[in-house]
């Protein structure tokens, strides 16, 4: 007999409640008792509330003796909104199966993805899994080898983040790896190719999880993630912030946000931060917070390559993308590491319409054996490549030191950027008097008598002659000197005078940056 509309509707509600019960109230205890939210959870805390719309919650793998099968395969997928704007999310639910990655999850999630793409809206994936289902064999390393072709196609078209709420090992990496941002939480999430038993075995070294692959590894010293959570509600709330600077799409603008700061503000602080003595360090940071609209900004990977400083800020509402030097790290020196941080930002920046500011303190490349023999030259050329592919605003502030390569790397007048201003205290030349003395009056320093005071003579001849700015300004390579007070409001009319940039690059399937 068949069933009533009644029937219906009740076996409706509780394979509903079958789909959304996870593995178990077991299960999810135990994710609770590691101070680990479940899925569904996450998602809540992420998007508006009463905002999410579940997709595929019935999906589920064919049935058969060695698999113990779970309405939705141990993942959430769908569609929701953050701060009214619409996004696709999927997260992987460790109390079923471990999170584990079989066909029916990697469909769910490449589905999500071609949506996303097709939308034009960001995509967000919550990682929790133990890897690739063993039982499925080759088609659980099919069903990863699918999701990394979707980010890859989704690469440049729509903003993709990761958070990393649990284990990630073996080929899962990848995912994240490619997406824009990855975010990881203190003590519970964990990344790593091969895991501390794998290492134990083949080259007897012992390691912690922690140590090989956690959240603040892989945020200070290998790069892999940029932000960094003491828990779970505050890297969903961070994604949240981070959102709010990114448009939707590769065809959008950042969000507008009018701002109540003063767009001529003159900030006197600035015309003192700047040290008499040209090897006295200060902290760039100090600059930025003053020019930028109060409150606005927003670093990124703050604890990797710490010399170069990389973030989000607004501008009198615009948003815009900061690449600036740390003077009190390395002196602000570019290496192989800052070379690579600013370089994937300066992409991601352009790639999404956002305005590229840069502030120059530079006294060059940072030498050794170490860095040489490590690449430094193809590491600096990913950031000079970078620059000079970005077709969006592109304005410049040398505050202090701008020397040698390393000034032309920092969008130099020569890469194409747009607006080059200096602080009266910009010291643009080949390389410091020092450096410079040592090699141009090598023979007269060999028969001085006083050596140290002949060379503090000639240094300062030296920087009398070339260590300022007016040379370049003389030439075009220099815009306009400014007063230090007046640096945000002369990007800001900068700014708005650039908006509307539009330029024109050689037809190409794609150039080859150096890798």
């Amino acid at each position: 007999m068949p069933k009533t509309q009644k029937e219906r509707l009740e076996e409706l509600r509780q394979r509903r409640l079958a789909a959304t019960a996870g593995g178990g109230e077991k299960a999810i205890q135990k994710q609770h008792e590691k101070g680990k939210l479940t899925a569904r959870e996450r998602v809540e805390i992420l998007l508006d509330p009463n905002s999410f719309i579940e997709y595929d919650q019935f999906a589920e793998p064919e049935s058969t003796k060695d698999i113990k099968t779970f309405p939705g395969d141990g993942v959430v997928t769908g569609a929701g909104r953050i701060d009214g704007r619409q996004i696709f999310v999927f997260a992987q639910d460790f109390t079923v199966m471990g999170g584990s990655l079989g066909e029916v999850h990697a469909k769910k999630i490449c589905k999500m993805m071609e949506n996303a793409r097709k939308v034009g809206c960001p995509i967000v994936g919550i990682n929790d899994s133990g890897g690739a289902r063993i039982q499925e064999g080759v088609v659980a390393l099919g069903g990863y080898a699918d999701l990394f072709y979707h980010n890859v196609m989704a690469s440049g078209v729509i903003p993709q983040i990761s958070a990393i709420m649990g284990p990630c090992a073996g080929g899962a990496v990848y995912s994240p790896a490619l997406m824009d941002f990855v975010l990881m939480v203190k003590k519970t999430s964990h990344m790593f190719l091969t895991g501390p038993q794998v290492i134990k075995e083949v080259l007897n070294e012992d390691i912690t999880a922690e140590e090989l692959g956690g959240a603040i590894t892989h945020n200070q010293t290998s790069g892999v993630a940029h932000l960094v959570a003491s828990n779970e509600e505050e890297c969903l709330m961070m994604i949240r912030s981070l959102l709010s600077y990114l448009p939707l799409n590769n065809m959008e603008d950042p969000p507008f946000i009018k701002s109540n700061d003063d767009p001529f503000r003159r900030e006197k602080l600035l015309s003192d931060i700047i040290p008499n003595e040209p090897n006295r360090p200060y902290d760039m940071m100090d600059i930025l917070f003053a020019v930028v609209d109060e409150g606005s900004f927003f670093e990124i990977q703050p604890l990797f390559a710490r010399n170069i400083i990389i973030g989000f800020a607004r501008l009198d509402g615009h948003v815009v993308g900061l690449v600036a030097n740390q003077p009190k790290i390395l002196a602000g020196v570019l290496d192989i590491n800052s070379s690579d941080k600013a370089a994937r930002f300066i992409r991601f920046c352009d790639s999404f319409n956002i305005p590229i500011i840069t502030f120059q303190d530079v006294p060059g490349f940072l030498p050794g054996k170490h860095q040489e023999l490590g690449g430094i030259i193809r590491h600096g050329a990913k950031m000079l490549y970078a620059y000079c592919e970005a077709t969006v605003p592109k304005l410049t502030v040398i505050t202090r030191k701008g020397y040698g390569g390393a000034y032309i790397v920092m969008a130099s007048k020569q890469l194409h950027a747009d607006l080059n201003l200096a602080w009266p205290s910009a010291e643009v030349a080949v390389m410091g008097s020092r450096g410079a003395v040592n090699i141009i009056h090598h023979a007269k320093l060999a028969k001085a008598k006083d050596v140290d005071k002949t060379r503090k003579k000639l240094q300062a001849e030296y920087d009398e002659k070339f260590n300022h700015p007016y040379i370049a300004a003389k030439r075009g390579y220099i815009d306009d000197i400014i007063e230090p007070q007046d640096t945000r409001p002369r990007l800001i009319q900068g700014l708005e005078m650039l908006l509307n940039k539009h330029e024109e690059i050689p037809p190409k399937k794609h150039g080859c940056m150096p890798m």
